[in-house]
């Protein structure tokens, strides 16, 4: 079940725009690709859903993209979900899952899912909308579509430490402080695990293509030019609620 056809349709209103999936899309693959090479914070998520994970259960992929991470969901889950606001992006992603058939992909926002209430029993949203103060409308719309006993998963970048962290201060000054996410999710009974994720590429033209598509061209030319390899050090914060 693929949806209609969203090849023409403008971004929905409300939507914030990307700056890197959304102008980088074929970049942004490697950079999915490359991302928590030893699965850690795959085994993270799995941990927080309890016992069986999502097996069986109903999977919703907020801001989902081009669907890089709805195939690997669909393995156990009965049915996934994935929502992205941008038409292109969840075309390619309904392209991605068309041969999956417990997989349906539908355009929204996190403000308003376009799901009933109680629908699903886990929600993952990967650097996507909730970045913290400001994301309260969101955050209310987790809480319609959940089921009881379900599961909230966001994931962002922990600016706080490893190099990427450095990295993101350094091309985001505008971003909230690490502080100040941190307490606005505490107090709204959010649990933190922090996970050393890890980038690791299979080369050193792949390494700077996304490094440029998440930084500044100046910053990211500084970066660059300190980092030797093909491995960065990436620690996310992993946040998880239980409905």
């Amino acid at each position: 079940m693929t949806g209609p056809d969203l090849t023409h349709q403008p971004p929905l209103q409300g939507s914030i725009p990307s700056p890197n999936i959304w102008r980088h899309t074929s970049t942004y693959e490697i950079e999915n690709h490359a991302a928590d090479p030893d699965g850690r914070l795959w085994a993270a998520m799995l941990e927080r859903c309890g016992p069986a994970g999502w097996s069986g259960r109903t999977v919703l992929d907020l801001g989902c993209g081009s669907g890089f991470h709805l195939p690997r969901f669909a393995a156990d889950a009965e049915r996934v979900v994935g929502v992205e606001p941008h038409p292109g992006l969840a075309r390619l992603a309904q392209r991605r899952t068309r041969r999956h058939p417990g997989v349906e992909v539908l355009l929204g926002t996190a403000q308003r899912i376009p799901l009933p209430d109680r629908s699903v029993d886990v929600v993952h949203a990967r650097w996507a909308y909730f970045f913290g103060p400001g994301c309260e409308p969101g955050l209310a719309e987790l809480d319609r579509v959940l089921r009881r006993g379900g599961t909230a998963l966001i994931i962002d970048n922990d600016a706080s430490r490893s190099t990427f962290g450095r990295w993101f201060r350094e091309g985001h000054p505008d971003a909230h402080p690490p502080e100040v996410v941190e307490r606005f999710f505490g107090a709204r009974g959010w649990r933190l695990d922090r996970i050393d994720m890890g980038w690791r590429f299979s080369s050193r033209a792949d390494l700077e293509a996304v490094v440029r598509i998440e930084l500044a061209p100046e910053v990211a030319d500084r970066v660059l030019a300190g980092h030797t390899g093909l491995e960065v050090d990436y620690a996310v914060n992993l946040w998880s609620r239980q409905a």
